[in-house]
This record gives structure tokens, sequence and C-alpha cells, in this order.
């Protein structure tokens, strides 16, 4: 048996079990379920990175996924999220220009 030992989609157990997979799954307790949402983060990014262009937007749509169940487990709603992006962007501005901060002194 492969060992996996990483957070995975609900829907994932039924489409094993529909493939034929025999599987082991345990539910996580809080504590348990940010730390493996905070390696599926490093993980989906990893992926985004070393994918070609075509499939990292697959991989960012992973990425957004996780960020909402981290939004869902500390409370806040997509909507606050939003909000203080769009704060931040009006005070800080976006990353359109392409800028690279070299030194300051």
């Amino acid at each position: 048996m492969k060992t996996y030992n990483k957070l995975i989609r609900d829907k994932i157990p039924q489409v094993m079990d529909t493939n034929g997979v025999t599987y082991i799954i345990i539910k996580l307790n809080d504590q348990e379920y940010v730390e493996k949402l905070n390696e599926k983060l490093q993980e989906e990014l990893d992926e985004y990175i070393a994918s070609e262009s075509k499939e990292q937007v697959e991989e960012l749509a992973d990425l957004v996924e996780l960020i909402y169940a981290i939004l869902e487990n500390k409370g806040v709603s997509i909507e606050e999220f939003e909000n203080i992006r769009l704060k931040k962007k009006e005070e800080r501005g976006g990353f359109e220009e392409k800028l690279l901060l070299l030194s300051t002194e």
C-alpha cells in the first residue's frame, strides 16, 4: 500500500470507491487540519511553480480552494477577505506595474 499522509478533497473517497481503490482515511482534529492545510498550500504552490503555463491555471484553482478552506477555518468569509484585499490594494496598490525593489537606504 502506498503512503500519502496528505490532505485530500472531500469527494476523493467516492472517486477511489468508483475505481475500486482500497484506502485508509482518518478525520483530523482542528490543529491537525490547520497543519495539513498549510502543508497542502505549500504542495500546491510548488506544483504551480513547477507546472507548464497551461497547467498553472489548474494549480491556481487548487490554491484558491485551499485559501477558501483556510478562511472558513478562521471564520472569515470570502466577502470579508475580498474587502481586506481591496483595501490593501487601494492603500498600497496591486502588482500591475511589475515593480521590483532592488534596494533602500
